[in-house]
């Protein structure tokens, strides 16, 4: 699963501008294209987490939109948005019972707010019949 959105980014008087095309409502600007793009990480994760804390439902990325760059929400926003999704309509209450452990220490791995130990994440995706995989980009 890949966690990144896309995004159209703009010329505009003065800077650059960023709109999320899955999120109408999301969007920042820069002076600089750089700058537009490091904003819009920071305004995409903020955002994200603020859907994950009220349990909305945030929408998968849009594959293949043309012209868009894709940018990735930071790396505990992108853990807890991963463990969401793998966990589809398994409850929250029958993951931490595969875990042996508790509803609450279940819950912070969806929590954006907390950055779950590699350990954890791992022993959560074996649980939901998946892979932990990392990168560097």
């Amino acid at each position: 699963m890949d966690i990144r959105y896309p995004a159209t980014i703009e010329e505009q008087a003065g800077g650059f501008f960023v709109q999320f095309i899955d999120f109408p409502d999301i969007f920042t600007e820069g002076e600089t294209a750089e700058e537009a793009l490091f904003n819009a990480v920071e305004v995409l994760s903020v955002m994200l987490d603020i859907k994950l804390e009220d349990v909305h439902d945030i929408p998968a990325p849009t594959p293949h939109a043309p012209g868009a760059r894709y940018i990735a929400p930071d790396a505990k926003t992108q853990a807890a948005l991963l463990v969401r999704r793998a966990r589809g309509e398994t409850s929250l209450a029958d993951l931490a019972r595969v875990l042996q452990t508790s509803w609450p220490s279940a819950r912070r791995l969806e929590d954006p707010k907390h950055w779950p130990s590699l350990k954890s994440l791992d022993r959560a995706a074996a649980a939901l019949g998946k892979r932990l995989v990392l990168s560097f980009e």
